[in-house]
């Protein structure tokens, strides 16, 4: 006999999408909640992380509005050296669960259900205790659409002989014996990260082989920073990607141009990227990756043999007494999208490009807000996730235009300017109109914004066509 349970919202997923979701609706209206999650502790992901796993982008924006994570210091040695700190994967779990215990669950509204499989309509299960429960809730909130994959449960796409030595990158800090040498297979953010922790713990570069099967166009750090110590990095970078976009002949020069600006970084400046994740690097990592030089660009593997590693476009020798790493895990396994707001059901997706936690907190604003349903939708405007370098056209049309739609709404350009998660708005709230270096860069922005619009537009049709 299941348990019956009542609430105004029933939260698929204690992520930090779900926490900031329900940090937000706790803030702005006094609705009850149940969250309900699988793992032991909030924060999703996290709590299968690699060990040396830290945040790609700023802690100054990350995690829930109503509490900082960043320490507010800007790193002084490393590889981010230069650039606001960014927190490490302990402190990121160690965070959410902070905010469940201590902010959550203490005000009486939450109840939170963790180590539970949820099966749908309301229904979910202890996977401890195999306790039955049936909420009945006025909305369903479903964090669990953008699925994320991480390295330690991911199952490969390849096979793998016997007897090879082959590991997710969560082990690499368990090794005992230095193998003959190392195998890095995957290009991504995690192949990345798995290359600069070899090199910082002493590993000889040349003893790297790294698979990758597409090269990526990668985003500056020092043009995310949100604080006005970085304004000409930040506000400047977004005025140069307009300026790249509106005055690009077609989507190959409008990359070039984006590069040139200093938005864009690649590894090799000789090889044309295929891929973008929206992957952040310091110019520093990019240095450091460079001392890399048996990169593999034969395409993705398809078996790894006793003796050689099988490619789409040719095979490379290998042997048993190489450590073969896994990176080949996609951060988010699907890039289909649906309406945010249908019916009872709320499905948080990425509103703004990069920011997923911003976006659920804003998503639970405009919920809040008892705006109509399809105001709500044009509000929160799907930004897709994307893949190959052609997706970066629609994700930026879709950005733009939310961003124009929020300029336009009073009560939302208000909410931006004191969440904590936004940090741009702020940022371009105080600028002194005396300083004219500033206003002109906020003029170049604007100037440029929607020449850019129209030739993301004309790309998009021409690639259609």
């Amino acid at each position: 006999m299941a348990t019956k349970l009542k609430t105004d919202y029933l939260i698929v997923g204690s992520g930090a999408v779900g926490m900031a979701f329900a940090d937000t609706l706790l803030t702005e209206t006094d609705a009850n909640i149940i969250i309900v999650d699988r793992y032991a502790k909030p924060g999703g992901h996290w709590n299968m992380a690699y060990p040396f796993v830290t945040l790609h982008q700023p802690s100054q924006f990350y995690g829930v509005s109503s509490k900082e994570l960043s320490k507010g210091r800007v790193d002084e040695v490393g590889l981010n050296k230069g650039l606001n700190d960014l927190a490490t994967g302990q402190e990121v779990s160690a965070y959410f669960d902070d905010v469940m215990r201590h902010q959550f669950l203490p005000t009486g509204r939450v109840q939170y259900f963790p180590m539970c499989n949820y099966e749908g309509e309301g229904k979910f299960t202890s996977k401890l205790s195999g306790e039955a429960f049936q909420a009945s809730y006025d909305k369903l909130v479903d964090c669990t659409f953008l699925n994320t994959s991480v390295p330690s449960t991911h199952t490969p796409g390849f096979t793998i002989a016997d007897g090879v030595p082959f590991i997710p990158l969560n082990d690499l800090p368990k090794v005992t014996e230095a193998p003959e040498g190392y195998v890095v297979i995957g290009g991504g953010k995690t192949g990345i990260d798995a290359v600069l922790w070899m090199l910082e713990t002493g590993i000889d570069p040349d003893k790297i082989t790294w698979i990758m099967p597409r090269d990526a166009w990668l985003i500056n750090r020092a043009n995310t920073q949100p604080s006005m110590a970085f304004f000409e990095n930040t506000m400047g970078a977004q005025a140069a990607q307009f300026e790249s976009i509106a005055n690009a002949d077609n989507m190959e020069d409008m990359f070039d141009r984006m590069e040139s600006s200093g938005y864009f970084l690649r590894i090799d400046t000789n090889v044309r990227p295929k891929m973008f994740h929206a992957a952040t690097v310091s110019e520093l990592e990019i240095e450091e990756l460079r001392r890399v030089k048996n990169i593999v660009r034969m395409g993705r593997v398809s078996a790894i043999e006793k003796d050689r590693i099988v490619l789409a476009e040719g095979e490379i020798p290998t042997s048993t007494n190489h450590l073969h790493v896994d990176c080949s895990a996609s951060a988010i396994t699907r890039r289909d999208t649906k309406p945010v707001f249908a019916g009872d059901t709320i499905t948080p997706q990425t509103v703004r490009s990069y920011q997923p936690v911003f976006s659920a907190s804003l998503i639970a604003h405009v919920e809040a807000s008892g705006r109509d349903e399809a105001e709500k939708n044009r509000l929160c405007g799907v930004v897709p996730l994307p893949n190959s370098t052609e997706d970066f056209l629609p994700m930026t049309a879709a950005m733009m235009m939310n961003q124009y739609n929020w300029g336009e709404d009073e009560d939302i350009k208000q909410w931006m300017l004191e969440n904590r998660l936004d940090g741009f708005s702020k940022m371009v709230s105080e600028v002194d109109p005396a300083d004219t270096a500033k206003v002109e860069i906020l003029k170049r922005l604007r100037s440029n914004a929607m020449p850019a619009m129209a030739k993301l537009q004309q790309f998009m049709a021409e690639l259609a066509a």
